[in-house]
């Protein structure tokens, strides 16, 4: 799906499981990319720029598929926010956000909030620069549709850098689109996904990128995610706003600071206990 979301100053909108870049407005949802049908054996594309290394294209199909590592029973699952983190969600309400066309309009209910299909991302209204972010996610237990037509949504840093989520048990898709990756550039190291209707925990480090006095990206974005006790992006350099069937690359006018995003594609995926902690520049030796 297509909408769009502002991130400081900058407008990004999204396009499926990704964001691209400068939509006009939210009519454009119906002309979302083509959906990858069930009778496709590896979902996926390879008329798309390639990436960086030179092996893969963005999306590709023929990427090498991350193993299938059941995890723990638990790892991270209702832990509490550390005395210095900001509770983004408890559970009850959803005054630390804000919808796209004002109040926020996914529902809320014993302790949960869920997307309501074609209401739009949720976005907080604080900005965050690096930081550490729990979350707890569930796929719908009713299975429908398939690769990313089933349980899609998104985790956004700054807005424009998603890490996916999408219900990737037995559901064949682009590596780079599955549950853990850096949308359209980094796939994650392992599937440690649960069956849909069971709760999963994200534990995400983000830092953000520096610019010199020319805008260009000295340090790029990094993030480390661990997914149901798996870590499944360490440290991994992130190549620039997540976007669908693109390259991603830093134009300079990305922001230092910025909301986390939540998407709306259209799919009743449910959120819970979510927190933050800012993470401060420490003393170099």
């Amino acid at each position: 799906m297509h909408t769009k979301l502002v991130a400081v100053a900058t407008v990004v909108a999204f396009v499926g499981g990704c964001c691209t870049a400068n939509r006009q407005n939210l009519s454009s949802s119906a002309k979302a990319a083509p959906a990858h049908k069930a009778s496709q054996e590896k979902p996926g594309y390879t008329d798309t720029p390639m990436l960086p290394a030179g092996k893969w294209h963005v999306h590709d199909p023929n990427r090498t598929v991350p193993a299938v590592v059941p995890p723990g029973k638990t790892f991270s699952d209702g832990a509490a926010a550390p005395a210095d983190a900001i509770v983004l969600f408890n559970g009850k309400d959803l005054s630390m956000w804000k919808g796209e066309k004002g109040a926020p309009q996914w529902k809320v209910e014993d302790g949960y909030m869920q997307v309501v299909p074609k209401t739009g991302y949720l976005t907080t209204k604080d900005s965050f620069g690096d930081f550490q972010l729990h979350l707890e996610f569930r796929e719908p237990e009713k299975v429908v549709g398939d690769s990313q037509d089933r349980g899609n949504s998104g985790v956004f840093m700054h807005g424009i850098y998603e890490i996916q989520v999408l219900d990737c048990y037995n559901n064949p898709t682009y590596p780079d689109g599955q549950t853990g990756a850096i949308y359209g550039q980094t796939p994650p190291m392992a599937n440690p996904c649960r069956k849909p209707g069971q709760w999963e925990t994200y534990d995400i480090i983000f830092e953000g990128p520096r610019f010199d006095e020319n805008h260009k990206a000295s340090q790029p974005a990094r993030v480390t995610v661990i997914l149901n006790g798996e870590v499944v992006q360490n440290h991994q350099v992130i190549l620039g706003p997540t976007n669908h069937r693109v390259l991603a690359k830093y134009t300079g006018k990305e922001p230092e600071r910025g909301p986390i995003a939540l998407q709306d594609h259209g799919n009743p995926v449910r959120y819970r206990n979510i927190w933050i902690r800012e993470i401060h520049p420490q003393e170099q030796p």
